[in-house]
């Protein structure tokens, strides 16, 4: 689910990228065609009909052009037609190191994505990868394409900022699980303003939405990122503890629980009701929302995070938070996107809303 709000008529913010860089990124990518082949100081030779230049790709008079190993010392100029999609998925087996860790950010089988490595490696005419046990280790020449490819990588968020800063309102993409985003939705006024000049996008997903390649400027998670290329800040802990609804039907009273299917069953006390409660769930929802109605409702016993419980007056908590539940709580972004004014300025909000209501987060408010 996404979430939009903004100002029509607010200002622009004039993040419009210099015409240079813009003329550098239209270079990179246009058609998402990638010539391969220029080290970061060229060696050109004369008779293959070339001049010298730097970064900058330059075709031959003779359309023929080879890759080079790189034990040769350069490449040689190379035309290929590497689509964006296949320099991504390249991206992620080199930075993760292996296509197990790949298939969570691509969404895509091992079996896959080992075809497409395997595609891209014959279409480059050299090993990208030396395969081990432990994983994908780089060739030299995969070393070179990682360059190269990170390059295109920028170039494309570079023409996404500038397409967006060309908005009239910059969009600023936040994604939190459901929990989380019902309870930032329910305080947008102390995160967004419409004198800010910005949009804000909502995206509600118990999915890792991926920041790296801008699917969202913003993430609410409960794990600090290790990812080299994201950055964090810690707003504080949430604790989680097992409600009854106020209405006392059979359910409550036989003490049984409600829990979850669907893509929610994957959540931490979601799986943790499972392994110590599962005999004694009765009834299920298919989201954590139609669990906490049905709980409501006195269907039975759940788990929730205790600033979702001790907020909603239909429920009352029965016991303790759970240590075993309790998680960190961070507000993830791009390292290159973090000193962005309105990513900053939203980031920071949002920072700030999570601290100041920890006591909610943590459990510590008075048990109803």
């Amino acid at each position: 689910m996404i979430v939009s709000f903004g100002a029509q008529n607010a200002r622009a913010l004039g993040l419009v990228e210099s015409a240079k860089h813009l003329r550098e990124a239209h270079a990179r990518s246009k058609g998402l065609r990638w010539l391969l082949g220029q080290p970061r100081r060229l060696s050109l030779s004369r008779q293959a009909g070339l001049s010298n230049a730097s970064n900058t790709c330059i075709l031959a008079r003779d359309a023929r052009f080879a890759l080079q190993p790189r034990s040769q010392g350069v490449f040689h100029f190379c035309k290929m037609d590497i689509g964006w999609d296949d320099l991504r998925l390249f991206l992620d087996v080199a930075r993760l190191g292996g296509l197990s860790a790949a298939t969570g950010t691509t969404r895509l089988s091992a079996a896959t994505l080992g075809r497409r490595v395997t595609a891209l490696e014959k279409q480059i005419g050299e090993p990208l990868f030396v395969r081990q046990q432990t994983g994908y280790r780089l060739t030299p020449v995969g070393e070179e394409l990682l360059r190269r490819a990170e390059d295109v990588e920028a170039a494309m968020q570079s023409l996404t900022r500038w397409r967006e800063g060309n908005l009239p309102d910059r969009i600023v993409r936040i994604s939190a699980g459901p929990w989380t985003s019902a309870f930032v939705s329910a305080h947008i006024g102390e995160i967004w303003t419409v004198d800010d000049g910005i949009r804000v996008e909502l995206v509600t997903t118990t999915d890792r939405v991926d920041i790296g390649r801008r699917a969202a400027d913003i993430g609410i998670r409960s794990e600090r990122p290790t990812e080299q290329w994201l950055a964090g800040r810690q707003s504080g802990k949430v604790a989680h503890a097992i409600y009854s609804g106020r209405h006392m039907i059979n359910g409550i009273a036989a003490g049984l629980f409600v829990g979850v299917t669907g893509e929610g069953a994957n959540i931490a006390s979601a799986r943790w009701l499972q392994a110590h409660h599962g005999d004694r769930i009765a009834v299920r929802g298919n989201n954590t929302h139609s669990v906490r109605e049905l709980v409501a409702a006195g269907a039975g016993l759940s788990i929730f995070p205790c600033f979702v419980g001790d907020s909603d007056p239909r429920l009352v908590r029965v016991a303790q938070p759970i240590p075993e539940l309790e998680t960190d709580q961070w507000v993830v972004t791009h390292h290159e996107e973090r000193h962005s004014p309105p990513v900053r300025k939203v980031a920071d909000r949002i920072t700030a809303l999570m601290r100041a209501h920890q006591p909610l987060f943590r459990g510590e408010t008075p048990i109803r």
